[in-house]
C-alpha cells in the first residue's frame, strides 16, 4: 500500500484486476449475476406481499432475507460494475461513501445470521408446538423478531464501524473490490488492537450464537420427530428444515472463507473472488431454494403462469 496524503478524503479502490481482454466478459458475468439476484429476490418479495395465501409467519419472516440481499447487493454491485470499465488508476471513492458501503457490507453478512436464527425459531415452534403456533407467532411476535434481527445487527456493526472511524489514516488504497471494515482500518498506521479484539469477539459471538441456536433448535426438532413417529409431520419437517439448513450452510461457508483469507494478505486475489461469491451465491440461490422447496410458493407461481396462458 502506498502512503499518500495524511487522512486523505479520496481513497483509491483497487477493485478487480482485469485486463482489456477480460474486462467485458467479467462485466457481463457480474452484470447478469446482479440482474438474477435482483429479479429473483424482488420477485419473491412481491409474490409474498401480493398473495394472501402466503401471508404466513414463515414467509413473512423469510422476506427479511431477500430484502437483505437486495440492499446488500445494490450497495456493492453497481459501483463494482462501473469500476470494471474504468482503468485501475482512476478508481476513486470518497471516504464517506466508503464508510457507508462498509456499513452496508457488514450489515449484509451480520443480518444474514440473525435472520436465519429467527427463522429457525419459527420452524421450532411450528414443528414442536403446532397447536400453539398461531398463539405464539402473532403479528406482534413477527414484528419483534424482525426488529430484533435488524436491531442487533445495527448495534453490533455500528460499534464496529465506530471504532474504525476514530482512527486516523496514513494510507489511501482499499485492497478489495468494495469497502468493508477490515479494508478501512488497514488504512491506519495507529494501533488497531481494539479493532481486532472487538472484530474477533464480534465474529465469535455471532458465529457461536447462530450455530448454537440453530444446532439446539434442530436437535429439539429431531427429538420431537423421533418421539412422534408421524410420517407426514416428519416429512414436512424434513423439507422445511433442509431448506433452511441449506441456505444457512451456504451463507456460513462462503462468509467463513472471507474471514480466513483476510488473515493471509498474499491471497488477496482469492479473497476478492470469495467476497464476490459471498454476495452472488446466497443472493441468487436463497429465493430459488425456498421457491423450489416450498409447495405453497410453487403452487402460486404455477397458478399465475396458467392464468396468464388462459387470459389471451
Amino acid at each position: 500500500m502506498v502512503n499518500l496524503t495524511y487522512n486523505s478524503y479520496m481513497l483509491h479502490l483497487e477493485g478487480l484486476k482485469v485486463t482489456e481482454e477480460t474486462m467485458y466478459p467479467v462485466f457481463i458475468i457480474l452484470f447478469f449475476s446482479y440482474v438474477i439476484i435482483m429479479f429473483t429476490n424482488v420477485g419473491i418479495v412481491v409474490l409474498i406481499s401480493m398473495e394472501k395465501s402466503l401471508h404466513q409467519p414463515m414467509y413473512i419472516l423469510f422476506c427479511n432475507l431477500p430484502f437483505n440481499d437486495i440492499i446488500g447487493n445494490s450497495i456493492t454491485f453497481p459501483r463494482l460494475l462501473a469500476d470494471i470499465l474504468v482503468p485501475a488508476s482512476e478508481r476513486y471513492i470518497t471516504y464517506s461513501e466508503c464508510v457507508v458501503q462498509a456499513f452496508c457490507t457488514q450489515m449484509f453478512g451480520t443480518t444474514s445470521h440473525t435472520i436465519l436464527m429467527i427463522m429457525a425459531f419459527d420452524r421450532y415452534v411450528a414443528i414442536c408446538n403446532p397447536l400453539r403456533y398461531s398463539i405464539i407467532m402473532t403479528n406482534k411476535m413477527i414484528i419483534r423478531l424482525s426488529v430484533s434481527a435488524w436491531g442487533v445487527a445495527i448495534v453490533l456493526v455500528g460499534i464496529l464501524l465506530g471504532l474504525t472511524i476514530r482512527l486516523s489514516r496514513c494510507r489511501s488504497t482499499i485492497l478489495n473490490p468494495f469497502c468493508d471494515n477490515a479494508s478501512l482500518f488497514k488504512l491506519s498506521c495507529e494501533s488497531v488492537f481494539i479493532n481486532n479484539m472487538y472484530g474477533l469477539t464480534f465474529t465469535i459471538v455471532l458465529f457461536i450464537s447462530s450455530i448454537g441456536s440453530i444446532a439446539l433448535t434442530y436437535m429439539k426438532i429431531a427429538a420431537e420427530c423421533f418421539i412422534s413417529k408421524n410420517k407426514a409431520m416428519n416429512s414436512k419437517a424434513l423439507k422445511t428444515c433442509s431448506t433452511h439448513l441449506t441456505v444457512y450452510l451456504i451463507m456460513l461457508i462462503s462468509g467463513s472463507i472471507i474471514i480466513i483469507l483476510h488473515r493471509f494478505p498474499h491471497y488477496s486475489d482469492y479473497r476478492k473472488v470469495a467476497a464476490l461469491l459471498f454476495h452472488i451465491i446466497p443472493g441468487s440461490l436463497n429465493p430459488i431454494i425456498y421457491g423450489l422447496q416450498s409447495k405453497e410458493i410453487r403452487k402460486v407461481v404455477v397458478n399465475m403462469s396458467c392464468s396468464r396462458k388462459i387470459s389471451p
